[in-house]
């Protein structure tokens, strides 16, 4: 059965499921000041970026607040990378003005090329046999016939804690006949599910409300792969340095729930604890049953009970956990972000 016309999430999310990741496009960089280019802008290591891994990567202020958050794919001596297509066009212009001082290398986007979301190994088994077991980690990366398979980071369940994994399928050309019909023939679902799979997976988007808000690791893009704290200079890397190698980050990513019926809050919306502000939304997303989660920046000494939107306090907030691990609320220091 398909879901992807709905425009909320499917609670559980699926096993299996196939999701046109339709809110981003795919641009590619190209020529010979591709990796110069790349690696005095973003805060991946660019050599690192092969046909076999495929990190992520954040741009930043020269504040080091984020306004990017992307993934880099190499295809060939080319890099790809996905944005979100709200603000592509301004991200682009953006980028364009250091790419002038590299003769012969471009941005395009690559209209043709389309992001699928897969969860469940099922789902990516059918674009090549045994592929989800010869990609263990978050960003291995498979070359296949019609493009790229990477693995992404787990979802974790709500309800029961348990891993659903995850990939993405970077199409940049034809499927074979065989693979297009073994993925034809895995449930659709709509974007709404992917983007709850993200909540669950820990991986934060930006929009409009939230460009340049935050340092990376407050969005914890550092334990996603995102951060190369040993790299070169690039722009914002003196004050995204100085938070991982002095200790001072005092918020990072929370994942949250609210078991009552609500609309979900806008990026941006403000997060209380006691009538004090402590945090903010940065994504959430509707269930179809009117439920709600999200990833909200939170400061480390308020994260506990009774949280509650601004918008709504009667609305308390639970805490849930994260597939991965965020040691640096454990440190303790006087001194906020």
């Amino acid at each position: 059965m398909s879901s992807a016309e709905t425009s909320a999430a499917t609670i559980p999310l699926p096993a299996s499921a196939r999701i046109a990741v339709n809110d981003q496009v795919m641009v590619r960089i190209s020529g010979a000041g591709t990796d110069k280019f790349l690696q005095g802008q973003f805060s991946q290591q660019v050599t690192d970026v092969t046909e076999q891994y495929s990190p992520r990567a954040a741009a930043c202020s020269p504040k080091g607040r984020a306004y990017c958050l992307t993934r880099m794919v190499r295809e060939g001596s080319d890099v790809l990378m996905a944005l979100p297509s709200a603000f592509a066009d301004e991200t682009i212009t953006h980028l364009r003005k250091y790419l002038m001082l590299f003769r012969g290398t471009s941005m395009v986007v690559e209209t043709d090329a389309l992001i699928i979301g897969l969860l469940g190994k099922k789902a990516a088994n059918a674009l090549v046999d045994g592929a989800a077991g010869n990609l263990p980690s978050p960003g291995d990366t498979l070359t296949v016939a019609g493009g790229h398979l990477i693995r992404a980071m787990d979802a974790l369940g709500s309800a029961t804690g348990e891993r659903i994994p995850r990939f993405e399928f970077w199409q940049t050309g034809e499927l074979s006949a065989d693979s297009s019909r073994l993925l034809s023939e895995v449930d659709s679902y709509g974007l709404a599910t992917w983007q709850a799979s993200e909540i669950a997976a820990g991986v934060p988007s930006l929009c409009a409300e939230t460009r340049e808000s935050y340092v990376p690791q407050m969005l914890n893009w550092q334990h996603l792969g995102g951060v190369h704290f040993k790299k070169g200079c690039y722009t914002g890397q003196e004050v995204i340095a100085r938070m991982h190698f002095l200790g001072q980050l005092k918020k990072s990513l929370f994942r949250f729930s609210s078991p009552q019926a609500a609309g979900a809050p806008a990026p941006g919306a403000a997060l209380v604890k006691d009538g004090r502000s402590v945090g903010e939304v940065v994504n959430s997303v509707q269930f179809t049953d009117g439920t709600f989660e999200g990833l909200a920046v939170i400061r480390h000494d308020a994260a506990g009970s009774e949280l509650a939107l601004k918008q709504s306090p009667e609305i308390f907030l639970a805490l849930l956990p994260l597939p991965y691990a965020v040691p640096e609320r454990e440190q303790k220091a006087a001194s906020d972000t």
